[in-house]
């Protein structure tokens, strides 16, 4: 295999891969005939290298671009309300959402309300998908991951807080799809080695919560064993070698398949992790690699079968659940991961609402194993206290 080599591929949506990709920007946006789209980031992305390299690719096209960066680590619904102010004055054509999963996350739901007057909330995940009128699609996506994490490229979903209630929902709906995922490892030699532990981790996630929920979707369940299998071999190397292009190719196609698997649906692990974001401003990531150890010692006891498969992708030698869990907690104590919510300044006193709000999230309903709200009590608690 070589991980090096460019590629194009068109599942789930078109995905341009390889080092050095970022280049063509402005010839994918001549051939989807976008000559106006609005650059959407986060904060703390908005001067990186990438942001003026994309800009210039562009204007070397002869396309005009703008940017708009006021998108929060957990993006926040007044944000998109602003993006779309933003994207509407400019006119422009469509969106390049371009950095980690909250840039993703934000550049989504700005298509998703940039040409209509429907409301943010109506395209909650819960909700039936709002009419759109075919005088006025949604603009086109373009999705430029620069993190080996999030996975959000390939589809419309996007997590955005909504800051009344202090939650986290998905938002999405049928009709967004990117027209393009462009995936340049080189785009990511930059990320600091926290950052490339905390997104890798994120990535592992996806797949094995993935392929723990119920349901036959063989699709999902191969993208989520590769990726698993991808990350086994390269996620201590792209932070042990952070030039490794190789490495840092491998983890940005496992993200991407983690991205791909969590279609299927997630798990305790997301449906905790949410609401601390959504009340704390915590890293994503970094948040789910804290609680995993404490979701996995309550779903995986009786999950034998899968338990096996994943740790065969993962290339461990004894496959017993016990030693599955054992060896995810010594990556994760490899990768750093702090262990237990509370050395992120995650209180005690918020076991229970934050509890109560994850038994409301999407994720919590496809957890393989049904979780009282004892039991989501005694799991948030522990996460918080000592995960591992």
């Amino acid at each position: 295999m070589n991980i090096l080599k460019p590629q194009d591929w068109t599942f789930p949506v078109p995905i341009a891969y390889g080092p050095g990709r970022l280049k063509e920007i402005g010839d994918f946006c001549e051939s989807l005939q976008i000559s106006n789209p609005l650059l959407v980031t986060d904060r703390n992305s908005k001067d990186l290298f990438f942001i003026e390299e994309t800009s210039k690719h562009l204007s070397n096209s002869g396309i005009s671009s703008d940017l708009f960066y006021e998108i929060s680590p957990n993006p926040r619904d007044d944000e998109i309300e602003k993006g779309c102010l933003i994207f509407n004055t400019g006119k422009h054509d469509a969106v390049i959402a371009i950095g980690g999963g909250s840039a993703m996350d934000g550049g989504k739901a700005v298509c998703l309300t940039a040409n209509n007057d429907i409301p943010l909330w109506d395209f909650e995940w819960e909700q039936p998908p709002p009419n759109i009128d075919k005088d006025t699609p949604f603009p086109k996506l373009i999705c430029i991951p620069t993190t080996a994490g999030t996975g959000a490229e390939t589809e419309s979903t996007a997590m955005v807080t909504h800051l009344e209630k202090g939650m986290k929902f998905c938002i999405c709906h049928p009709d967004l799809k990117p027209s393009l995922a462009l995936l340049d490892p080189e785009l990511t030699l930059g990320l600091p080695e926290n950052l490339t532990a905390w997104t890798g981790a994120d990535a592992m996630i996806h797949s094995l919560e993935a392929f723990c929920v119920n349901g036959f979707h063989p699709l999902c369940d191969g993208a989520a064993l590769e990726s698993l299998s991808l990350i086994s071999k390269n996620l201590v190397l792209a932070i042990e070698q952070p030039d490794n292009l190789s490495a840092r190719g491998g983890m940005l196609v496992a993200s991407c398949l983690g991205g791909i698997a969590f279609l299927k649906g997630l798990g305790l692990v997301h449906a905790i992790s949410h609401m601390v974001g959504a009340e704390f401003d915590t890293h994503h990531g970094l948040t789910n690699a804290i609680v995993l150890p404490v979701v996995a010692r309550f779903n995986l006891p009786s999950m034998d079968k899968k338990a096996r498969r994943m740790s065969e992708a993962m290339q461990y030698k004894d496959h017993s659940v016990e030693s599955f869990i054992s060896n995810i907690d010594e990556l994760l104590d490899k990768i750093n991961i702090p262990k237990s919510l509370n050395e992120i300044g995650v209180p005690k006193d918020s076991a229970e609402r934050i509890s109560e709000k994850a038994m409301l999230d999407s994720s919590y309903a496809t957890n393989p194993k049904p979780s009282s709200y004892n039991e989501v009590l005694e799991i948030v608690s522990t996460a918080i206290s000592k995960a591992r």
